[in-house]
């Protein structure tokens, strides 16, 4: 592989023959409006509901800690137009570290072997920052790690010729707003309160402390605070808190993304980080919260909400989502890869 710095163009092994294709490293001053696009034209084709705006982006690559964006980000391009593009970001979850990859090609460029050079040079990227030493802990193990939608037949056979396995699965639920809301009252001694910029970390830490209980739980670093209270959509006016006295005890983030939601002729709200803390849990705290999140997103006019999960939730999450009427209409799939740490007692 030889990398021609000044234009940051690699010449990559087994890169198809296709006339004008070219891969090169993002740039960050030009190519977030064309990352947007390809993935939300590609997402738009498999039907996968996530269709970021160029800002939502931008923000989210800009504030990952685990991402050096001029290393860890490709761009494959035909005649100056990109087709696709791949990005690396490490986490540590539980005892492991991931590394998440996302290969990402347009619908009209699948099937020439991008994809295959995109995933090749991101997993040569994690070979390289492992072997410096500039990628979490060297004595846990590192997987390679990847998300996507199993209704897309793409997917199984381009994870099997990789040598990713599924080892787990996460849904999309949806639940009609203009069938009746479910009743759940708030447990005793625990109330809701409007959310101040004040008590930000200690909804955050609250909410970190609960995920622990779920399978690999994310290590979260002060980048991760910083990313999720200055996202370009965020509105805590809509979030339900509750506190018992000076402790928070469960909350739910809800979100509406005005834009996503034109994109695809819909109106809907989602419930995002529902988490209840071991002390206030089978109380029905969790319902209570479901529900006034179903009646504020009622009240804006939209017509459904929406949550992910993992399908295999360690505290039965799913099985309340679906006794308050929630149905699943996506599965996903979380396809991982052992990788040896250059060094460690294991390699």
């Amino acid at each position: 592989m030889s990398v021609d710095r000044g234009s940051r163009v690699l010449e990559l092994d087994g890169a198809p023959s296709v006339p004008g294709l070219v891969f090169r490293h993002f740039e960050r001053e030009r190519d977030y409006p064309a990352v947007a696009a390809v993935l939300s034209a590609a997402n738009l084709h498999d039907g996968v509901d996530w269709l970021p705006t160029e800002a939502a982006l931008r923000h989210d690559w800009e504030l990952t800690d685990g991402a050096d964006l001029d290393e860890d980000a490709l761009v494959a391009e035909i005649d100056g137009a990109m087709v696709g593009f791949v990005d690396h970001s490490w986490k540590q979850r539980g005892e492991h570290v991931m590394h998440h990859l996302n290969p990402v090609v347009l619908p009209s460029h699948r099937h020439h072997g991008i994809g295959r050079v995109l995933l090749a040079w991101a997993e040569a990227r994690v070979a390289r920052g492992l072997a410096a030493g500039t990628m979490g802990n060297p004595d846990i193990p590192h997987v390679l790690a990847a998300w996507a939608d199993l209704e897309i037949p793409e997917v199984a056979p381009f994870a099997a010729a990789g040598g990713y396995t599924v080892v787990g699965y996460g849904i999309l639920m949806t639940r009609s707003l203009a069938d009746p809301l479910p009743e759940a009252p708030m447990p005793a001694g625990v109330e809701i309160r409007p959310v101040r910029a004040e008590d930000h970390r200690r909804i955050w830490d609250a909410d970190c402390e609960a995920f622990q209980d779920h399978r690999d739980p994310t290590v979260r670093s002060e980048a991760d605070f910083l990313r999720w209270f200055s996202q370009p959509d965020i509105d805590t006016g809509l979030w339900q808190v509750a506190w018992d006295g000076d402790e928070v005890a469960g909350s739910v983030m809800n979100f509406v993304f005005p834009e996503e939601n034109e994109k695809l002729g819909i109106r809907r709200g989602w419930l995002e980080h529902i988490s209840v803390r071991r002390p206030w849990r089978r109380r029905g705290l969790a319902a209570a919260l479901i529900a006034r999140s179903l009646a504020t997103l009622r009240e804006l006019g939209l017509d459904e909400a929406a949550l992910g999960a993992d399908a295999e939730n360690l505290t039965g999450a799913v099985r309340l989502y679906e006794g308050l009427g929630f149905r699943r209409i996506r599965t996903a799939a979380d396809y991982r890869k052992a990788i040896e740490v250059p060094g460690s007692a294991a390699s």
